[in-house]
């Protein structure tokens, strides 16, 4: 019974210890625009926050984008982040937004809210190709892209043997693909 006490008595000091700081954390809170600005793993939680950091200055270069700044825009998951900055660091450039869109996965459309923030070089495409899925593409099929030739074709077939390809990455690393040959593929191929 006395030790009860004891602990009851020990929880409620330790409350008392920890109002003042809680109050003075409470009355002087860091302000948002601060930590958008000075804190680098700060995830932007909304579009009005991705504004925020626009008028701030924050920009980023997606050629030069670690996985720590995708990671801080809103709707990009690890997976994604981890992808998009495996194929960039290995020297493929992405110079547009649908550049984004093919390796994410995703249409370009879901990505425009994020774009003011993204730096690149634009430009027109003439006609988008209908992307392939290379976990289900005959032979035939993939010879008909045209950075693909016959050898390169058998071996993404043949690469399914280890399992489904998850992305552009993926195929890239699993066929030691030079960066130039994968950044052609971007447009080309889905993962599914």
């Amino acid at each position: 019974m006395n030790l009860s006490k004891s602990v009851v008595n020990c929880s409620i000091e330790l409350r008392e210890e920890d109002m003042p700081f809680s109050r003075w954390f409470a009355s002087s809170p860091t302000p948002l625009w601060q930590r958008i600005k000075h804190d680098p793993y700060y995830r932007l939680q909304s579009i009005s926050e991705v504004q925020l950091a626009i008028e701030l200055g924050i920009r980023i270069d997606v050629n030069r984008a670690t996985m720590d700044d995708w990671l801080r825009l809103p709707g990009i998951s690890i997976h994604q982040a981890r992808s998009i900055a495996a194929l960039t660091q290995s020297g493929v450039q992405l110079l547009c937004l649908e550049d984004v869109a093919a390796v994410l996965n995703v249409p370009a459309s879901r990505l425009e809210s994020i774009a003011p923030i993204l730096q690149f070089c634009y430009y027109d495409r003439a006609i988008a190709p209908q992307p392939m899925n290379a976990n289900t593409a005959a032979i035939e099929a993939l010879v008909k892209i045209p950075a693909v030739d016959l050898y390169l074709a058998r071996a993404i077939v043949a690469g399914r043997r280890l399992g489904k390809y998850g992305n552009l990455a993926d195929l890239q690393q699993r066929l030691n693909l030079p960066p130039q040959l994968t950044a052609e593929l971007l447009h080309y191929l889905r993962f599914e």
